[in-house]
């Protein structure tokens, strides 16, 4: 009975057990399904927001574009002023390449004058700019012929591709040519495919049995010829995620990339692969992107790469940075004939196309893809001028092509001339090397439009920029808007009419302000453009007082000077400072008959994709009556034939004519020449930056730097015909003076200019006389100098509204 007892017991144990055990497992279960259903949801909502990440920056803003600087394009059409050396001096600075048939974009074939040149296609604001295969023919520094080389329709007019010449950076300085899908070579697509994604036209983000190819055929290989991962994974590595090698984000590379894949097509990730992969670096630019890789490695577009080019940039994703060509050569070259051999196995080129790549050369080339030339100075200005309209986060990322005023052959001739000359000018007064600075700023006429801007005579150096920021007391530049002024009166003044050059002597506080003329002579009664001419301050100061100092303010103002102008008698001979520039801005409007042209650095702005953002359209208005502006630059013509600067008159050709005023202020510191010609405005100042005597007139100093350029360059001559109201008339003895409307049968001839101690003494200068001491003597303007101090950088009120 123990027994049995015994065994029922045991089985009863036995049976309560199981239940238990039941339900352990049971709890285990649900626990391990709940936290499945935990982390399923967890990795979901995960999911979901890396989707909305990768959404996000795919659809979004991909890349921070930099903002791209275009000089203007050189212009091609017969009898264009060119020579055959400026126009292949504009080919090298467009990395254009000599070759002995010109088959390519980019190309050319000179013999003598003749040209065989093949353009490239470039898109500009106002459309499409065609690639052109020419046959251009120079003679007598004139494109003589202009031909279509393939027997097609001769071109009336072509503007070759404009010239790089600044890049506005992102933060980050990253750098990338967007290239779209269908512009992709199918020889460079196939390429990226062997090499580091075979199945990626398959796969879903990620491929395992890629994993293990990759592995097995470097294994072989003795070296990394596969990536393991899928060019999905490669994208969303460099698009989103850091380089840190973690699992961590390796899954979470996968789940993006896979996601990618969901969202997107092949095409497209493709395309986004191309333009973000890291290439190289340039200094502190990043290069990014096949297209820019291209254009940096081998100045070409990515259409014109060949086979050992492809196989070259193909094999540098691997390691950008030790594979780079220019300093690793030899690494670079293995690397590339590894890959030319993955190319054969997996039949994108065959044998015998490898074996001739591998003979060939890396085939680097400099200057592609970067700017060309260093032009800070002018930069500056496009830079002040673009604040106006745009954010600086707007330049830095949203790839604006902005299009300026810059003429690079005007900037090459001015920036060889101002160290030569000042060296010279140096040496003349035995100076100590470097002592001298100088800026120069060129302008054209008609539309303001800023050719060339020096700040120094240190070409390329991104200092102190004079040309915009030193403001300087101008001297006798002032003196035209006083003429100018008078001869808008032609009831009272004409050319010929005779003015005072008397002695004058005002109250200037606890003493009296008596200025001179430079040899200190009195010329009692003169000729009104002769005064000018011969820069006669007692002439000047009388008329100015005569007309009133308020309205000769007025004038400079109109003619466009910003800055505040104080009306009184010192101001006729030059008590106002001004920059270069802004000078440069009164001459323009006299040049211009009187039309002022706000001065501006940029034609166009466009989007990334072409499209105009915000237009710099020619602002003309008429500020001062143009027949009196012509009287004056007639006036001002006789200052170059003359009168103080005459060495200008001596160096011109014949059929040219040059219109200018020197300018010099006390104590010989500043030297001041602004002179143009019928298409051309120039400004040069020359001193010392400590403000210190330097003995230089400005027909001795800066003319001398002004004719050295301007006379090299191509100019139109003024005008011989005057406006509507003006008629020619022969007067006090001299033939063709310009008169407004009657005013000659109203005019009394003025003296002759002799000096009034020597008429009492009994002697007598002529005017001839008197006009060769003005020439060999400078005129002096008795404005106060300042004290010693170092260059400033003041913001000119005229870079600050534009």
């Amino acid at each position: 009975m123990a027994t049995g007892k015994s065994r029922s017991a045991t089985r009863g144990r036995k049976r309560r057990s199981a239940p238990r055990r039941f339900r352990l497992g049971a709890f285990l279960f649900r626990w391990t399904l709940l936290l499945a259903i935990g982390i399923g949801l967890a990795g979901l909502a995960y999911g979901v927001h890396l989707d909305r990440v990768v959404r996000g920056k795919f659809e979004g803003q991909r890349w921070a574009l930099p903002a791209r600087v275009f000089a203007r394009p050189l212009e091609l059409y017969a009898n264009r002023a060119l020579s055959a050396d400026a126009f292949e001096s504009e080919l090298k600075r467009l990395n254009y390449r000599a070759v002995a048939r010109p088959s390519e974009p980019g190309t050319y074939h000179r013999e003598g004058e003749s040209f065989e040149i093949q353009t490239r296609p470039f898109r500009f604001w106002d459309g499409q700019e065609p690639g052109r295969h020419l046959a251009i023919q120079f003679a007598d520094r004139q494109v003589a012929s202009l031909k279509d080389a393939d027997g097609g329709a001769d071109p009336a007019l072509v503007r070759l591709d404009a010239m790089l010449i600044a890049s506005i950076y992102p933060t980050h300085n990253e750098d990338r040519v967007l290239v779209r899908r269908k512009e992709l070579p199918e020889l460079l697509i196939k390429t990226l495919m062997a090499v580091e994604d075979r199945n990626f036209d398959r796969h879903l983000g990620v491929d395992p049995k890629g994993i293990l190819r990759a592995a097995y055929s470097n294994f072989q290989a003795g070296a990394v010829v596969e990536g393991a991962s899928t060019l999905t994974q490669q994208l969303v590595k460099n698009f989103y995620l850091s380089a840190d090698r973690t699992f961590e984000r390796k899954i979470k590379e996968a789940y993006m990339a896979l996601l990618l894949e969901l969202r997107y097509s092949k095409d497209e990730i493709l395309e986004a692969y191309a333009n973000e992969i890291y290439l190289g670096q340039d200094g502190s630019r990043a290069i990014h992107g096949f297209g820019l890789a291209s254009n940096f490695f081998f100045n070409q577009s990515l259409s014109q790469l060949g086979i050992p080019e492809t196989a070259l940039l193909v094999g540098m994703i691997q390691a950008p940075s030790s594979l780079d060509p220019r300093r690793h050569p030899e690494a670079a070259q293995k690397r590339r004939d590894l890959v030319l051999d993955v190319m054969v196995r997996d039949g994108v080129i065959t044998l015998a196309e490898a074996d001739r790549a591998k003979k060939a050369p890396l085939g680097l080339h400099e200057g592609g893809g970067r700017p060309v030339g260093s032009y800070p100075d002018f930069i500056t200005l496009v830079r002040r001028q673009l604040q106006r309209d745009y954010r600086d986060e707007d330049l830095r990322s949203e790839g604006l092509n902005i299009f300026t005023t810059l003429d690079p052959l005007i900037q090459a001739t001015v920036e060889r001339a101002l160290p030569k000359r000042l060296a010279e000018l140096e040496k003349s007064k035995r100076m100590k090397p470097g002592t001298l600075e100088t800026a120069a700023v060129v302008t054209s006429v008609d539309q303001g439009e800023v050719l060339a801007v020096a700040g120094g005579r240190q070409p390329g150096y991104a200092g102190f920029n004079r040309a915009l920021d030193s403001v300087r007391s101008i001297g006798s530049l002032v003196k035209p808007a006083v003429y100018l002024l008078a001869l808008s009166q032609p009831d009272r003044y004409t050319l010929t009419s005779s003015i005072d050059d008397r002695p004058v002597s005002l109250p200037d506080g606890n003493k009296r302000w008596e200025p001179k003329n430079y040899d200190h002579r009195v010329y009692g009664s003169v000729v009104l453009y002769d005064a000018l001419a011969r820069s006669l301050n007692l002439a000047t100061v009388n008329l100015g007082l005569s007309l009133g100092t308020s309205k000769v303010a007025d004038t400079l103002h109109r003619l466009g000077a910003q800055r505040k102008i104080v009306g009184r008698p010192s101001l006729m001979l030059g008590a106002v400072a001004l920059s270069p520039l802004e000078v440069a801005q009164i001459y323009q409007t006299i040049a211009a008959s009187g039309y002022r042209a706000p001065l501006r650095a940029i034609r166009e702005v466009v989007d990334a994709h072409g499209r105009p953002l915000n237009r710099y359209p020619l602002a003309v208005e008429a500020v001062v009556d143009p027949k009196a502006a012509f009287l004056t630059t007639w006036a001002l013509q006789r200052v170059v034939t003359n009168g103080t600067a005459k060495w200008l008159g001596d160096q011109l050709p014949e059929g040219m004519t040059m219109a200018g005023k020197t300018g010099t202020t006390d104590g010989l510191r500043d030297s001041w020449f602004a002179g143009f010609s019928g298409d051309k405005v120039a400004v040069v100042w020359v001193g010392r930056d400590d403000y210190q005597p330097m003995g230089l007139a400005g027909g001795a100093g800066a003319l001398r730097v002004w004719g050295e350029f301007m006379l090299a360059l191509d100019n139109e001559p003024l005008s011989a015909s005057p406006p509507d109201g003006v008629v020619l008339a022969d007067a006090c003895g001299r033939a063709n003076v310009p008169y407004i409307g009657n005013s000659a049968s109203r005019v009394k001839c003025g003296g002759g200019g002799k000096p009034a101690a020597k008429r009492e003494a009994g002697g007598g200068a002529t005017e001839q006389a008197a006009e060769q001491d003005a020439v060999s003597k400078p005129e002096r303007e008795p404005t106060p100098a300042p004290p010693p101090k170092p260059p400033t950088r003041t913001q000119s009120p005229f870079l600050e509204n534009l």
